[in-house]
């Protein structure tokens, strides 16, 4: 992984780390973000290849099997990883490369990888967070409820990461987090 940098982006769901990444493309157009896979169903609009590979439980044990997973995790009711080949493939071009991920996998990234870049997104309050989940409609109260549980473990996490940003007001999270990538994804290992 010689020549890029990797940069972990995590926090809890609803933190708005999809939001900052997608906008973070937009302003550094050399960076590329990895795409997860998952066991989970596709919500409405997300496409298979684009949003997450939706791989089966059969289809997952196999790359965990051949090693094919820089990291992975048993997130709330469903597995993530990130397939290695690929951010191989971009860190060798030289290329600063995102990972969209949850905590236990940004500090499994950094067990394998310690030259990773990790920044945890934070809420402005936890009840900003259940405000942020309960307004996507996407889950039943129930699964709130545990990414909720889920989040305030998180959180403890976040003194494990190397840049913490509190996004409370979008367009200063994306100046902060932009300035923070390019003034690190320069730089050569000392």
């Amino acid at each position: 992984m010689a020549n890029g940098k990797l940069f972990v982006i995590s926090g809890p769901s609803g933190a708005g780390k999809g939001t900052l990444v997608a906008r973070i493309l937009k302003r550094i157009p050399q960076a590329w973000v990895s795409v997860s896979a998952t066991t989970r169903k596709p919500r409405k609009g997300e496409r298979d290849g684009v949003h997450y590979f939706f791989l089966s439980d059969a289809e997952f044990d196999k790359l965990i099997e051949e090693d094919g997973f820089l990291e992975w995790a048993n997130v709330h009711t469903a597995r993530y990883g990130t397939p290695l080949f690929a951010v191989e493939e971009h860190l060798s071009k030289g290329e600063a490369v995102l990972l969209e991920i949850d905590v236990q996998g940004g500090l499994q990234v950094r067990e394998k990888f310690p030259e990773a870049i990790l920044v945890f997104i934070e809420p402005p309050s936890i009840e900003e967070l259940r405000q942020r989940l309960e307004s996507r409609a996407t889950e039943p109260q129930d699964v709130i409820d545990a990414r909720m549980k889920v989040a305030e473990l998180e959180m403890r996490e976040k003194m494990k990461y190397d840049f913490v940003l509190v996004n409370d007001d979008l367009e200063t999270a994306t100046e902060d987090l932009v300035a923070f990538i390019e003034s690190h994804a320069g730089k050569e290992e000392e």
